[in-house]
């Protein structure tokens, strides 16, 4: 149990915690959609799976890119609305544009008339969503100096976020209902308006409702002019520099970066195993089973998941509550090779209370650790940087995406799965679900090696803050 207790001032109060989780609503809404409109390339298109591996990877690298950058610029931006604000506005706006232009795609096209469409419109959507997502996670981490606060608004956060998985498996219901659309294509089109007008208005909640808390001595942030570039160049190199020499802030980054990217290269794969080995290929008997698959995880996360694992945290720490949650998850991913069976589909969610624990405990946990790796950097350095660790830590997680989406295609070109045939071989089922398992555990083993010594205990936390509550004290 914790030994200190949140004061009345360290509280957020809970509209705050709405706001800022309808604003990961859309940061989550964008990627789970994403991920299911992403099966219209491969299994309507008839796109190689390369290619739409491709697709994934190459903007989600620009992305990756352009974090730290954007990370900087939030942190020394000075204007009356607040340093993150006005961009999760803006990005938030074309981001959601650009999702809407990106699925208009039309099979009479060829596939690279296709290949190159997607991929030019959806760098416009990265741009648009990096300007949203890095100021997001930067303002995150600045809303409260508390140790347990900061997970329980990680907690509303990730809830909220949990929405978007549980809505967006029916995405692919809807658009291959053939009462609804004659074709998956162009339900991809029309949905992809609705889901990129939500996503915007989701998205400005945040820059029109939430408040910026941490005091700042502006006199240390660098002047944007374009007359400062190579100053500013300079002092974003060391900004980055110092973040990378953060020795518990690279185990977070390396750790989120195994966990997540592992699950991410097989996350379509669940899609697949379900129509192609339960029903044979045949997409209406597969129904709705896939959406439910998506739909009953993303329901144990949210209310069973986050809930265990923000009390596990206050228990015995916010690091051993995430080895706790990886190994839970380890054995649902084991137990999929009995949950996946033809002759019974509902043992299909056999394993999601113990796999949900893996993305569920990851985020929850790790963007608060994150936050309190801001304020040893504060302690170390004396300047606020919320913005280039989030920037830094989201790019680590999207350049292993952008890897991840890549494997992921290869994974199933490797292992025989032919896009133009209903029935795949027994031996590509087979290997599928195979990789389906492994490759999840396998990053679970390496990222709790990873973590074991992470030393920023609640006690040391507490520590820290005094510490910063006294240097500026001292410095009024």
């Amino acid at each position: 149990m914790s030994r200190y207790k949140t004061s009345s001032e360290d509280i957020i109060p809970f509209g705050q915690k709405i706001a800022f989780g309808s604003g990961h609503l859309a940061n989550q809404l964008f990627p789970a959609a994403l991920g299911v409109f992403m099966v219209v390339l491969v299994m309507s298109l008839h796109m190689n799976p390369i290619l739409a591996g491709l697709l994934g990877a190459i903007p989600r690298f620009m992305d990756a890119l352009l974090d730290p950058i954007m990370g900087f610029i939030s942190d020394n931006t000075k204007s009356k609305w607040g340093r993150r604000k006005p961009y999760i506005l803006v990005g938030a706006l074309i981001a959601g544009l650009a999702f809407m232009v990106m699925w208009q795609l039309h099979p009479e096209n060829s596939e690279l008339f296709n290949f190159f469409y997607f991929l030019v419109v959806s760098l416009f959507f990265y741009i648009g969503y990096t300007v949203f997502a890095a100021p997001l996670i930067g303002l995150g981490y600045e809303m409260t100096p508390d140790y347990n606060e900061r997970t329980r608004l990680m907690a509303v956060s990730q809830f909220m976020g949990q929405i978007a998985w549980m809505i967006a498996p029916w995405f692919w219901v809807i658009i291959y209902d053939q009462s609804i659309y004659h074709s998956a294509p162009e339900g991809a089109r029309n949905l992809s308006v609705w889901v990129g007008g939500l996503c915007m208005v989701l998205g400005i909640m945040p820059a029109l409702f939430n408040k910026e808390k941490v005091d700042l001595d502006k006199s240390k942030l660098a002047d944007l002019s374009m007359k400062d570039l190579a100053v500013n160049s300079k002092e974003f190199f060391r900004g980055i520099k110092l973040t990378l020499k953060n020795k518990p802030f690279v185990k977070l980054c390396a750790t989120t970066f195994l966990i997540f990217n592992g699950f991410q290269t097989i996350a379509q794969f669940a899609f697949f195993i379900i129509v192609y080995y339960l029903f044979k290929g045949d997409t209406n008997a597969a129904g709705t089973w896939p959406a439910w698959f998506g739909t009953v995880s993303s329901i144990a996360t949210a209310f069973l998941v986050i809930p265990i694992v923000t009390a596990i945290s206050v228990k015995v720490g916010k690091k051993n509550a995430f080895i706790i949650a990886t190994l839970l998850s380890m054995i649902g991913y084991a137990l999929k090779w009995w949950g996946f069976n033809p002759a019974n589909p509902w043992l299909m969610f056999m394993p999601i209370p113990f796999l949900s624990f893996g993305i569920g405990g990851l985020f929850t946990l790790m963007m608060s650790m994150t936050a309190d790796v801001c304020d040893l950097d504060e302690l170390n350095n004396g300047e606020r940087r919320e913005g280039m660790f989030g920037a830094v830590y989201w790019w680590m997680v999207k350049l292993g995406t952008a890897a991840a989406m890549l494997l992921s295609g290869v994974v199933l070109h490797y292992i025989g799965f032919n896009q133009e045939v209903k029935v795949q071989t027994l031996e590509t089922i087979t290997n599928l679900r195979i990789a389906d398992i492994l490759i999840p555990i396998f990053s679970g083993i390496l990222a709790i090696v990873v973590i074991w010594k992470y030393d920023i205990t609640e006690a040391k936390a507490y520590e820290i803050k005094e510490k910063l509550a006294q240097r500026r004290a001292d410095n009024l």
